[in-house]
């Protein structure tokens, strides 16, 4: 079947008054039914972020960030729609930001899509929405238990605006530098992965550590239920992620989803075999979850590109990779606790530089129009395009991100920390009105049956060493 064609003179795909704008996409429709299933299945990646970071979270910081998962869909989502989607994706774009032809998604209607004509723009528009905002998510982690929450939001906004739609641009905006080079990057290895990594540990750094960190006590996760079901939503919507990310249903939608699930089953294999060697012998249900999503992240930029035998190895070097690097802020005295930095930062880099490696035609042509050679077909300077993305979106993340949160501390109303008092309480106590994580109950009661006597909350417990836990 033929492609739909964009057509300069219609950029909206027609008038619904005067024509039918459906019947380009008669005989391809199944394209479009294949999206519009994956851009729903991808949105449970937002609350699953919110679930694995509140698990991973002190139960008294936990809310919070359950909170700012569904405040940050709604802020970006606002984003995408004003501003976002026109920065990224305008057809008239630059080699490094789009303009303001699609202010407010003017012009975004029937009109086949930047991204592929088999599917309409505003089809596109919204499957791309949430990618922006589970990177936007991923990155706010690098807040955690310190960050206040409205000026965490103003961050986002801003955040979104010059860091992630310049860098998506670069990389799958037909005009950008980096689609251009080519440096391959199916999913969001550099957009969503380093991007977010990076600019979390340039969060955590302008923050500066916990109050209690600055005394080297650990802290387990408070709940490694939410943590498990978290990472099961985060599988879930990431095989959509990557399914849907080919933007039409070819043999090549079907083999990045086997890629990704693969990679993330041997992601898991791989973290769970350097845990049982390192805390000697015994197993970890987060460190599990934890090789799951760097997994996922390693095959992200190589799910349409690579053979199945190399989804295996990426998925499992990423995770070693990770799981090796386990206390690595610890080591550059970095309070990053939720392990963004670590897992998309670093593990983004690793999946995108095996891309470079991996990719081959055998696999890309499987769309019937994607040629994308990698090293083992022996297009070695691909390897170079691919160190050239991973060096550019790393920096230009981490320094931009670190200018605006530093900008952000002295201007008033913006103090991007809370104060020492509500750090220790915790933000959950200081930030929300009467909720709490948890079933206090039992203990309201004994308080007020006692009267005088004061109750306190439970604590998650400080991580101890293996031979002296009971």
């Amino acid at each position: 079947m033929n492609m739909p064609e964009y057509n300069e003179s219609l950029p909206t795909g027609g008038d619904p008054r005067l024509v039918d704008v459906n019947a380009i996409y008669q005989d391809t429709g199944y394209h479009m039914v294949w999206i519009m299933a994956c851009t729903a299945v991808v949105w449970p990646i937002i609350p699953g972020i919110g679930l694995l970071y509140g698990g991973l979270a002190r139960r008294k910081a936990s809310l919070a960030l359950l909170w700012q998962s569904f405040l940050i869909s709604g802020v970006i989502s606002f984003q995408w729609w004003f501003i976002g989607y026109t920065l990224t994706y305008s057809r008239t774009a630059g080699p490094f930001i789009g303009n303001f032809a699609n202010i407010g998604l003017k012009g975004v209607a029937a009109a086949p899509s930047i991204g592929s004509g088999y599917i309409p723009e505003v089809l596109f528009a919204i499957f791309q929405c949430f990618f922006c905002v589970a990177t936007v998510q991923i990155m706010i982690g690098g807040a955690f238990e310190r960050g206040r929450l409205m000026p965490s939001l103003v961050f986002a906004f801003i955040w979104a605006t010059v860091v992630y739609c310049p860098v998506a641009c670069w990389t799958w905006n037909s005009s950008g530098w980096l689609f251009n080079l080519p440096s391959l990057d199916y999913a969001g290895g550099g957009p969503v992965h380093v991007a977010s990594g990076f600019s979390a540990l340039a969060y955590a750094i302008v923050l500066g550590k916990r109050k209690e960190k600055e005394s080297c006590v650990r802290h387990r996760p408070h709940n490694v239920t939410m943590v498990f079901l978290g990472t099961c939503f985060i599988w879930f919507g990431w095989l959509c992620f990557n399914g849907g990310s080919t933007l039409n249903a070819t043999v090549r939608a079907m083999y990045a989803m086997f890629n990704t699930n693969l990679a993330a089953s041997t992601g898991i294999l791989g973290w769970v075999m350097i845990d049982y060697f390192r805390k000697g012998g015994k197993f970890s249900v987060v460190g599990a979850c934890e090789g799951a999503i760097a997994g996922l992240v390693g095959i992200t930029p190589a799910a349409g590109f690579v053979p199945f035998w190399a989804a295996a190895i990426i998925g499992f070097i990423t995770s070693c990779v990770c799981a090796a690097l386990e206390d690595l802020t610890e080591w550059i005295q970095i309070d990053e606790s939720l392990d963004v930095f670590k897992l998309h930062g670093l593990g983004g880099l690793v999946g995108s530089f095996l891309t470079g490696i991996f990719a081959t035609s055998s696999v890309s042509l499987l769309d019937g129009m994607t040629d994308a050679p990698g090293g083992i077909d022996g297009n070695g300077v691909q390897i170079a395009y691919q160190l050239a993305g991973m060096f550019s979106i790393s920096t230009y993340s981490f320094v931009v991100s670190a200018i605006i949160l530093f900008a952000m501390k002295y201007i008033p109303g913006l103090k991007i920390r809370v104060d020492e008092d509500a750090e220790i309480r915790g933000l959950d106590s200081h930030e929300f009105y009467q909720e709490e994580i948890g079933d206090w109950s039992a203990i309201n009661k004994t308080d007020n049956m006692l009267g005088s006597m004061v109750v306190s909350q439970p604590s998650t417990p400080p991580e101890v060493a293996p031979e002296k836990r009971v």
